[in-house]
């Protein structure tokens, strides 16, 4: 029976190892597997120590682009993403859900590919918000209700100051793109993301953001 047990502990433990993934791992410069995307002029990223730790920092001039991760994250195991932001200036005055305010000092994005069926692709953006309210939810000016955006800081929010954030994936793929008609559906059409993406952006606005970020982690719990 003790052998038993010691076996369930031990199997208990990996997969509470195996449960928790650092995507960035800044201080083991990680980040250098992700690949930078340009979408109109190039923001800077940096990994530079800011305020006694780690950070990605990213600087914006009239432009916009990101770095992508394109791996595959179970969240039936993993369904949490963690990770903290700080931005130094932000971008007003600005209407986020017209295309000309399409921009953001912030954003942490997931993808769910839908390969050959375009129509299918998903995408939630975790937004730092200029100019609205913390909780808030619309529909991408650009792409439609296929790209969700989710103000998780807004106008309230402190410049100069860590946010530590940590959002349930799983959950909130279902609360913004809805059900499938089953929760069976719903395991199926959001049990893992293909994409992870981080974006400062200023180039409809033609202004300028300076933001940093913490590692981006998923967990169990």
């Amino acid at each position: 029976m003790i052998r038993w047990i010691f076996l369930l502990v031990s199997v208990i433990a990996c997969w509470n190892v195996k449960a928790f993934s650092n995507l960035t791992s800044l201080n083991n410069n990680g980040i250098e597997q992700w690949e930078v995307k340009v979408f109109s002029g190039k923001s800077i990223y940096t990994i530079n120590q800011y305020q006694g730790r780690f950070a990605l920092q990213a600087l914006s001039q009239s432009s916009a682009s990101g770095l992508v991760l394109k791996k595959k994250i179970d969240l039936t195991v993993t369904p949490y993403i963690n990770w903290s932001w700080l931005v130094e200036k932000t971008l007003h005055p600005l209407n986020e859900r017209s295309k000309s305010g399409d921009d953001f000092v912030a954003r942490i994005y997931v993808v769910i590919d839908g390969g050959f069926m375009v129509w299918q692709t998903k995408s939630l953006n975790y937004v730092w918000s200029s100019n609205q309210d913390i909780g808030l939810v619309w529909d991408n000016p650009f792409a439609g209700s296929n790209v969700k955006m989710m103000s998780i800081q807004g106008k309230e929010s402190k410049t100069g100051k860590w946010y530590q954030e940590k959002r349930n994936v799983y959950k909130d793929l279902i609360d913004t793109f809805g059900d499938q008609g089953s929760e069976k559906a719903n395991l199926k059409a959001y049990n893992h993301i293909d994409i992870i993406a981080i974006m400062t952006d200023t180039d409809n606005s033609e202004k300028a953001a300076e933001s940093y970020y913490g590692d981006i982690v998923f967990s169990a719990g």
